[in-house]
């Protein structure tokens, strides 16, 4: 089973959806391995968007990402990086579906909601980055088996 990271942002955290958005991946069959809440700073910030730290609009995301704390999630499942990306529909919350977590939530390209990882080998990358191995939980779910077809495990 694939594991991912979806961090909650602060606007999410500031507007109270954070039940609703673990509610949608809960009910979707995905397995919460690790939870908390934590205030992102500069070190991490430069880090997680390596890619970015050249661009004239990095100093208006890292604001962006130290408003308020956060909540870093670790879902596990069955190919759970491109579940969790449909769920959260397209960066740009303007042209997300509606039904998907930016599309029912967002306004925003940057205040977009929630971060997910891009793909599974960024996916360990980034879950090592925001989680000690005692953080994420290897546990049976009741009900996991109404959740697979027997071959899909």
């Amino acid at each position: 089973m694939e594991k991912t990271l979806v961090i909650i942002k602060p606007g999410a955290v500031q507007r109270e959806l954070v039940g609703e958005i673990i509610k949608r991946f809960e009910r979707k069959g995905l397995k919460l391995c690790g939870l908390k809440m934590i205030q992102l700073d500069d070190s991490i910030l430069a880090e997680h968007y390596s890619h970015l730290v050249d661009k004239p609009f990095f100093p208006r995301i890292v604001n962006s990402m130290k408003a308020s704390p956060v909540i870093v999630c670790c879902w596990e499942g069955l190919d759970c990086v491109q579940v969790v990306r449909n769920m959260t529909g397209v960066t740009n919350s303007r042209n997300a579906t509606p039904g998907t977590i930016r599309g029912d939530f967002g306004m925003s390209m940057q205040e977009n909601i929630i971060h997910t990882s891009d793909s599974v080998e960024n996916a360990v990358i980034e879950l090592n980055r925001f989680f000690k191995p005692e953080e994420l939980f290897n546990y049976s779910k009741v009900g996991h088996s109404f959740l697979y077809a027997t071959d899909e495990k």
